[in-house]
């Protein structure tokens, strides 16, 4: 969509919305689109365009008939666009649901549908529906970001556009392109799941998205309709959890203790093909799924065997092989843009540019006067970005109308007023994104029992859908991940030492250190990723803000200290699994289409876009030693591209790795 085009609808909207009676095609061709040259018939095809996107901004286009004539004639039928038809319903919510719905926005802050989040909320307080609300201490859930394949799977779901991926079958072991009609995205034992129409088999199938080989291509030239009423987490609710087997390894001596505190048994004597470096260790680890398991495996390189079962075996040395595979590939050349932000954007259009606008007018109608760079910041722009939208919003207007006729906005004195908003002060309703990131957050809360019992959540859901109408019916087709804790014992003893201002003293297991230690710490907040709960301390071994994960706690109590007062919790949430330091070592990685979610992941300091698609980011680690257990792990997703030093280790992880599978 061009900028030309971009002003073109605004006033064509506009003029939409405007008109009582409704206007004849030839006069919208004449007074907005100003256009003599062409055909009518390519006139005709502008047109339905035009009235596509706006449909896709939430705004029908209603044809008027007069009375005995056709609606195939373009002489007499009238178009308009009904002013309470396009119009986000009244919601008044409370304080205590105003907090319930901003945890439920804010659960996918980071993830695929963070933005579309951003701007229901907006819409609601654009119309006035949000209360003063303090988050809860101690509550902070959020979804992981589940990778660039949720995002385009997401994405030509709502289209419906059918895709196609290789995957790996977990029932045959073979990597086959499946082209596939998405019906649904939902989480189940802590995996994300494609519900869709199997076009190849000609049935319903399961796709779980981590056996996705290759990057996802959307179909867009092809279209499907999803069976009516279908919901995934029903149809997710029916999937058998996967039996509990047992996985034989052999483990280097005196390596990996968290595998082997999870060992069944005692260990036995080892010996691993080509193991002349010392004794090895047999230990029995019980698994339900090979490829999550395959993918632990994989991480710890040359020191972790598997003897059994085969599909095991197979899936860590495919990774492995993958790793090994990518890193011997040619090496692009790094260079990085003068100006990169921190995080990795997605390229702006002239589409968010014009749904920012629809956003803009009803905001600033029920905020008058505030700073522009308020303004800036609560649409996640630049002040340019913003003036730009105002300079095309104050030449907007009725078609041929007098000066009285064009939106009127100031900013002089960098305080933003408006004063004439022509018919656009109430926000348009909810997208099907925006439905389903508020009401399939909100499904999410369930987990939280503290959330669960009382009656906020279910009165704010019951408000949500009714505003919704529609679009919210198809958040049936998203089902988020379970966020309870899986040790509550561990989060009511943190929650309840924030709140006293208490020290901890915990024993932590640190698997990249590979080691078990004793630490006092001032505990600051709690937060989660999925239903893996974190808190965020102020250590004093290390002398800083470090983040403990729950399930890694083997005890904890207080310590019978008050905190200190250089106890700080770092800005904004999610909370950085990494605090920066100046030692860090500075990385720059190459990562595969299929793996370019892991410059958000970790925190990309500069990101540049290849041609053939990934990316090359710069990446701080604290941990350089870490480093070929992170390549191996992600198996041909990421490879080092500089230091050289730590390129040539991960290789040589990997390939020695590879040398106890054989080669």
């Amino acid at each position: 969509m061009s900028a030309s085009r971009t002003e073109r609808l605004l006033n064509l909207l506009i003029a939409l919305l405007n008109t009582r009676y409704g206007l004849r095609r030839s006069e919208l061709r004449e007074k907005i689109y100003h256009d003599t040259s062409s055909s009518e018939a390519a006139f005709g095809r502008m047109f339905e365009r035009d009235k596509s996107d706006l449909r896709q901004f939430g705004f029908d286009v209603e044809a008027v008939m007069d009375k005995g004539w056709s609606s195939d004639d373009p002489a007499t039928t009238r178009y308009r666009i009904g002013k309470e038809s396009n119009r986000l319903p009244d919601v008044s919510l409370t304080s205590a649901e105003c907090t319930v719905l901003m945890l439920a926005a804010q659960l996918w802050e980071q993830a695929a549908l963070g933005s579309a989040a951003q701007d229901a909320m907006r819409k609601l307080q654009a119309a006035g529906g949000l209360s003063e609300a303090e988050l809860p201490p101690g509550v902070q859930p959020r979804i992981k970001p589940a990778g660039q394949a949720f995002e385009d799977l997401l994405a030509a779901m709502h289209a419906q556009h059918p895709v196609s991926f290789r995957y790996l079958a977990g029932s045959t072991g073979r990597e086959e392109v499946r082209s596939v009609e998405p019906w649904g995205l939902g989480s189940r034992f802590g995996q994300w799941y494609l519900v869709g129409f199997d076009r190849g088999r000609a049935a319903k199938r399961h796709f779980r998205l981590s056996r996705f080989t290759s990057a996802v291509t959307v179909l867009d030239k092809e279209s499907y309709t999803p069976p009516a009423g279908f919901n995934v987490r029903t149809e997710l609710d029916s999937l058998p959890e996967l039996p509990v087997r047992s996985a034989v390894v052999d483990v280097a001596n005196g390596k990996l203790l968290g595998l082997r505190k999870r060992a069944t048994g005692p260990s036995v004597p080892g010996s691993p093909a080509g193991a002349d470096d010392g004794a090895w260790d047999r230990i029995e680890v019980p698994f339900r799924d090979a490829e999550v398991l395959g993918e632990e495996l994989a991480s710890y390189g040359p020191h972790a065997v598997v003897v059994s079962p085969p599909e095991l075996r197979s899936a860590v040395r495919r990774r492995l092989a993958a790793a090994a595979h990518f890193a011997a590939a040619p090496a692009p050349v790094i260079e990085f843009p003068d100006t990169v932000p921190a995080k990795r954007p997605r390229k702006r259009t002239s589409e968010d540019q014009l749904k920012r606008m629809l956003q803009l007018v009803p905001f600033l109608v029920h905020n008058q006067g505030l700073h522009i760079s308020e303004v800036a910041s609560s649409f996640g722009v630049s002040r340019k970005e913003l003036e730009d939208d105002l300079r095309i919003l104050i030449c907007s207007g009725l078609p041929e109308g007098y000066p009285d006729d064009l939106l009127d906005i100031q900013w002089e004195d960098d305080h933003v007023f408006i004063t004439q908003d022509l018919e656009m002060n109430r926000p348009v309703r909810f997208t099907v994104d925006e439905a389903c990131a508020l009401l399939t957050g909100l499904e999410t809360l369930n987990g939280l029992p503290e959330l669960a019992e009382g009656s906020a959540l279910e009165s704010v859901t019951v408000k949500l859908m009714a505003a919704a109408g529609e679009e919210g019916l198809k958040a049936a087709s998203i089902a988020g991940p379970q966020v309870g804790p899986a040790n509550s014992g561990h989060l009511a003893t943190i929650r309840q030492a924030i709140s006293d201002r208490l020290q901890l003293r915990l024993t932590y297991f640190s698997p990249q250190r590979d080691s078990m230690s004793v630490r006092d710490v001032d505990p600051l907040r709690l937060y989660s990723l999925d239903n893996t709960w974190y808190f965020e301390a102020y250590c004093h071994s290390a002398r800083g803000l470090r983040n403990f994960r729950l399930d890694r706690i083997e005890s904890l109590a207080p310590n019978g200290q008050v905190v200190t007062t250089a106890a700080k919790p770092a800005e904004g949430f999610p909370v950085k699994l990494f605090t920066p330091n100046d030692d860090d070592t500075v990385v720059t990685v190459e990562l595969a289409p299929q793996g370019a979610g892991l410059a958000d992941d970790y925190y990309a300091e500069r990101t540049a876009a290849l041609p053939a698609g990934g990316l090359i980011a710069e990446i701080r680690f604290g941990n350089a030693a870490w480093l070929p257990m992170f390549v191996a792990q992600h198996g041909g997703s990421v490879r080092i591209l500089a230091p050289e030093d730590l390129a040539d280790a991960a290789q040589e992880w990997i390939a020695a790795a590879l040398a106890r599978y054989g080669g």
